[in-house]
């Protein structure tokens, strides 16, 4: 995985490379011969191109290569006019100019690819990666996000998820870019979401083309191509575009603990039609724990929230790379862009009434919604701030009675019981202050909910790409892809909503590819049992980690509270999905104490 520093065109930004602390870093310099990206990245992850005093680059996950990156370079005059250029860019990656002095730098509209950037001694740097800058700042914790990380875990929502964990370190919006002007940055927005106009109908013909593309015009280099085969929609079509062109394709899938999910039996029927591809299905057997705390690595950047999986992972990503995989297809994301949340049905209402109630019946019916939340919801869905707000009033509250999410988010925020006063309180403070700051990411309440739920678990994913690049594998996420987000926005919400149909657009943009018993699926795979399982096998082992906690030194956990709670019968999954967060901080926190052999309680 690449680790950059990006630096503006100046002699006192040159001087700044002394204080990069990475190891045996490369160099790209801007037309003036100062140092412009410093930092470490394979071969294959930069694309560099100058067209008289303008140099481009771009890294990371892009198909496109010198020559036609400095004939799409050419018409530009300014580092304003990236924005044509910014997209037209496939895939998801950095994007960074720089021409006579001004220097541009962006991440991908997912937020898949990011950018971070601080002030030091005058000079505005950036970077892709947050810890990278805090080595070069010594820059203290953000217990106020730290705090707010152990409550939202993986289903904390934009921008409180976008929040750095280093204090004084800023972190950039995937809509905006960040423009030097000599020293000094500032941000701009350069992307706005497309207007939903197209029909399903024809959307689909745009979904499968971006999908085709991002699936196809990344062959990895050396080594071969495999893809997850769960048995789901997502995945399955993901091995069905790609084993049009890639005849070694080998396909992996691990098997559940829950007799009860019938994910096996649609994966069954793919591998039978997929019959050039390899097959591999690991077993339960073969499976390390769900919850296994031993040898989870930790990010620095930020803990790793998704922590009951991450020895899975590993353990795949190992496996794949002894069967010769180069590049892996995931269908992560795909829930997130073909599954509109509800809040589109409050637009629809304005125009057209008798549609958005009659979808209001129907979503109550197969979901159980709940009639006065549900009208509530789609009659006053109040602003982005209302929604931020009423977050910060209800913490510390039971729960409400369930509702579908019509509001401007999707996940309302419960703080586990574990967490002190002191925490709650510190939750509070971001939350308000998120509610002054936070803007709609589309004017379009449903198009926003989706960006919404893509920015949430693209956060997530980055990290597990980097478990994956560890053992020598590119996590490839085509549902990430900047064309595949772009040509499912076009689409209007409705049509694509509909409750009688499970992911209507993926269906359609799919139909003569995948099998129609596949694309026909309405179920959804149950891993309840595996959750229940892995927690009871690695319970000692998860008490005896916070039997000296890091974040309880800090004040932000009761302990004595977190014993109780999981030796208690479990209900339900609710502290289970909590205290996967949980334990992806403290491994952190702890992570940072000894890798810079500090106190772990602070100053």
């Amino acid at each position: 995985m690449s680790a950059f520093v990006i630096l503006p065109d100046t002699a006192a930004a040159a001087a700044m490379r002394a204080r990069i602390a990475l190891a045996s870093p490369r160099a790209v310099s801007h037309v003036s011969g100062r140092p412009w990206l410093v930092g470490s990245w394979a071969d294959d992850q930069i694309t560099v191109a100058t067209a008289g005093p303008l140099r481009v680059a771009v890294i990371g996950e892009c198909p496109i290569g010198e020559e036609r990156l400095a004939e799409l370079s050419a018409a530009i005059t300014t580092v304003a006019d990236v924005d044509r250029l910014a997209s037209l860019m496939p895939g998801s990656a950095h994007l960074m100019a720089s021409m006579d002095g001004q220097v541009r730098a962006q991440g991908s509209i997912s937020g898949l690819s990011r950018i971070f950037y601080a002030r030091l001694d005058g000079v505005d740097v950036a970077s892709d990666r947050a810890d990278v800058l805090a080595e070069m700042l010594d820059a203290a914790v953000d217990e106020q996000s730290l705090a707010v990380r152990m409550a939202g875990g993986i289903a904390l929502a934009p921008p409180l998820n976008e929040r750095c964990l280093w204090a004084g370190i800023s972190s950039l919006s995937p809509e905006r870019c960040l423009m030097w002007t000599r020293d000094r940055a500032g941000e701009r927005v350069w992307w706005n979401p497309p207007a939903p106009h197209l029909s399903l109908r024809d959307g689909a013909a745009g979904v499968r083309e971006a999908l085709t593309a991002a699936v196809g015009d990344r062959p990895p280099v050396s080594g071969r191509m495999s893809a997850d085969l769960s048995g789901g929609m997502d995945s399955t079509s993901l091995c069905f575009l790609a084993a049009r062109h890639t005849p070694r394709l080998l396909t992996l899938r691990w098997a559940e603990a829950d007799t009860a999910n019938d994910d096996a039996d649609f994966a069954s029927q793919a591998i039978k039609a997929l019959d050039r591809a390899e097959h591999l299905v690991v077993t339960q057997r073969e499976l390390p724990s769900i919850f296994s705390v031993e040898g989870i690595p930790v990010e620095t950047e930020q803990p790793v929230v998704t922590t009951r999986a991450v020895a899975r992972l590993r353990h795949n990503a190992q496996l794949l790379a002894h069967r010769g995989s180069r590049r892996h297809l995931a269908g992560h994301g795909a829930d997130e862009l073909f599954v509109p949340s509800p809040g589109h049905l409050a637009p629809l209402l304005r125009h057209h009434p008798v549609l958005a109630l009659r979808r209001l019946r129907q979503n109550r019916a197969l979901k159980r919604w709940p009639l006065r939340p549900a009208l509530a919801g789609l009659l006053r869905p109040g602003t982005v701030a209302d929604w931020w707000h009423a977050q910060a009033n209800n913490l510390g509250m039971p729960r409400a009675q369930r509702a579908p999410a019509m509001g401007w988010g999707l996940h309302a925020i419960h703080v586990p019981e574990w967490i002190t006063p002191a925490g709650l309180d510190l939750i509070r403070q971001a939350l308000r202050h998120t509610a002054q700051q936070a803007q709609p990411l589309s004017d379009d309440l449903g198009q926003h909910q989706t960006l919404l739920a893509v920015r949430t678990t693209a956060a997530h994913y980055r990290l597990i790409a980097r478990i994956f690049a560890d053992a020598g594998v590119h996590l490839d996420l085509p549902y990430y892809d900047q064309r595949v987000i772009d040509a499912v926005l076009r689409v209007r919400i409705h049509e694509q909503a509909d409750p009688q149909r499970y992911k209507p657009l993926l269906a359609e943009a799919m139909h003569g590819i995948v099998p129609s018993t596949i694309l026909g699926r309405a179920t959804k795979g149950e891993f309840g049992q595996d959750l229940r399982r892995g927690l009871a096998d690695n319970l000692p082992a998860i008490l005896d980690l916070f039997a000296d906690s890091a974040l309880a030194e800090r004040g932000l956990i009761n302990v004595d509270t977190l014993r109780n709670r999981l030796l208690a019968p479990q209900r339900d999954l609710t502290a289970v999905f909590a205290l996967e967060a949980l334990i992806g901080c403290e491994l952190w926190l702890r992570a940072l104490a000894a890798r810079h052999q500090l106190p772990r309680h602070p100053a």
